[in-house]
C-alpha cells in the first residue's frame, strides 16, 4: 500500500519587539507587515521582549509592563492572527534565561564588546564603561531566544545581522561540546525595505526622539506629521528642480503609495521642477490616512477587552514554553545536568 506523502514541516521563524512604546510606521515597514505575510508561510514565534528592554529601563520598569498589551494591540491590529502565529512574553518563558546563563559560557566579554551591534548601541545610549552587565549579555539572551524555538530564520535589518552571527557562533560551540547537532543555526532575513528614517529626516524613526507616526495616531495627528515631513532644502520655489535623494516624503510614498506608476510619474515632474512640496505631502497624506484608519479602528475596538488580550498572551506563552522546555531539556542532557 502506498502511503500519501507527508509535506515537510514549515521553517521555524522567530521575531518580536521590545515593548517600550506604541509601535509605528517604521515598524510596520520593517516588520509587522512582514509577519502578517510570514504567519501563512512559517511556523511563527513573535516574541514580546519585556525582560531584555529591562536592560535599559530598570529605572522605569512601569513602562515595559504596560506596554506590553499596547504591542499587542498593534500586533493585532495589523493583522497578526494568534491562530496562525504564536504571540508569547519573554519574561514568563524561565527556561529562556536558563539557556542564556548556559550559553554565557561559550562566550567571552571580549566578544561580546567586539560585536558591533552591540557598541553601536552602547554609543547611542551613551554608556561608555557604565554598561549593565545585562545589555552587554544581550547577544547570549537573543541567541537562547533564538535557539529555544529552534528557528531557522530570523527577520532582522542589516545592522542587527552581528547578532545573529554571534548566535550561529554559539550554536556551533555548543553543538561541537554536545558531540551532535541539537541547536539550529539560523539565517538572517533581511526585508526589502529596511528601515524607515523620522519624519526630520533622521535616520532612524525613534519614540525618544519624536519623529514618529504611530499606528495608532489620529487623522489629526497625521495630517500634522505630514505637514513637518522633511523633504528638500533646496526646493525653494515651486519651479526649481527637486532632490529625491534624503527626501523622506518620496522614501514614504515608496513605501506606502500603491501606485508606483502614478509615483514614478510624479517623481519625475519633481526632479524637472514646476510641483510643490505641499503636492507631494498631501498624496503622501492620502496614503497614510488610508492605510492607518482600519488599524486605528481594529486597534480602538480590540482595547475594548484588554482581558481578551492578556488571555491571547497566556495561551501564546503557554504553548511557546512547552516548545522552550524540550529545548532546554535537550541542552541541559547534553551538558550532564539530567540527574532524576
Amino acid at each position: 500500500m502506498n502511503l500519501p506523502a507527508t509535506s515537510p514541516a514549515p521553517a521555524v521563524i522567530l521575531t518580536g519587539d521590545r515593548p517600550t512604546g506604541p509601535l509605528h510606521l517604521g515598524h510596520f515597514v520593517g516588520s509587522l507587515r512582514n509577519r502578517v505575510t510570514y504567519q501563512h508561510e512559517y511556523r511563527q514565534f513573535i516574541m514580546l521582549a519585556d525582560a531584555q528592554a529591562l536592560t535599559d529601563n530598570m529605572d522605569d520598569t512601569d513602562k515595559v509592563h504596560r506596554n506590553v498589551v499596547e504591542v499587542a494591540l498593534d500586533y493585532l491590529a495589523v493583522g497578526i492572527d494568534p491562530k496562525l502565529s504564536t504571540i508569547l512574553i519573554q519574561s514568563q518563558i524561565p527556561e529562556l534565561a536558563e539557556l542564556t546563563f548556559y550559553y554565557l559560557n561559550l562566550v567571552t566579554v571580549a566578544r561580546l564588546e567586539r560585536n558591533p551591534t552591540v557598541k553601536e548601541e552602547i554609543r547611542l545610549r551613551g554608556f561608555e564603561r557604565d554598561i549593565p552587565a545585562g545589555f552587554l549579555t544581550y547577544p547570549a539572551s537573543q541567541a537562547a531566544d533564538i535557539t529555544a524555538f529552534k528557528a531557522a530564520l530570523v527577520p532582522v535589518g542589516e545592522d542587527q545581522i552581528p547578532m545573529i552571527e554571534q548566535t550561529n557562533e554559539i550554536v556551533r560551540r555548543f553543538n561541537r561540546i554536545a558531540g551532535r547537532d541539537i541547536l539550529v543555526e539560523a539565517k538572517a532575513l533581511v526585508p526589502e525595505i529596511g528601515r524607515l528614517p523620522g519624519i526630520d529626516g533622521k535616520a532612524k524613526m525613534s519614540k525618544s526622539l519624536g519623529n514618529t507616526i504611530n499606528l495608532g495616531a489620529s487623522a489629526d495627528e497625521i495630517r500634522a506629521a505630514v505637514k513637518k515631513i522633511y523633504t528638500d532644502p533646496l526646493h525653494l520655489r515651486v519651479q526649481d528642480p527637486g532632490h529625491l535623494e534624503g527626501n523622506v516624503a518620496f522614501l514614504y510614498l515608496d513605501a506606502f503609495d500603491p501606485d508606483q506608476a502614478g509615483l514614478a510619474a510624479l517623481k519625475e515632474h519633481y526632479v524637472r521642477g514646476g510641483l510643490a512640496d505641499s503636492l507631494v505631502k498631501a498624496r503622501l497624506e492620502v496614503c497614510l490616512q488610508e492605510l492607518l484608519a482600519p488599524i486605528r479602528a481594529r486597534r480602538e475596538e480590540l482595547a475594548k477587552d484588554r482581558g481578551y488580550i492578556m488571555q491571547l498572551l497566556k495561551d501564546g506563552t503557554a504553548k511557546a514554553r512547552e516548545v522552550a522546555a524540550q529545548t532546554a531539556d535537550e541542552v541541559k542532557a547534553a551538558l550532564g545536568l539530567s540527574y532524576f
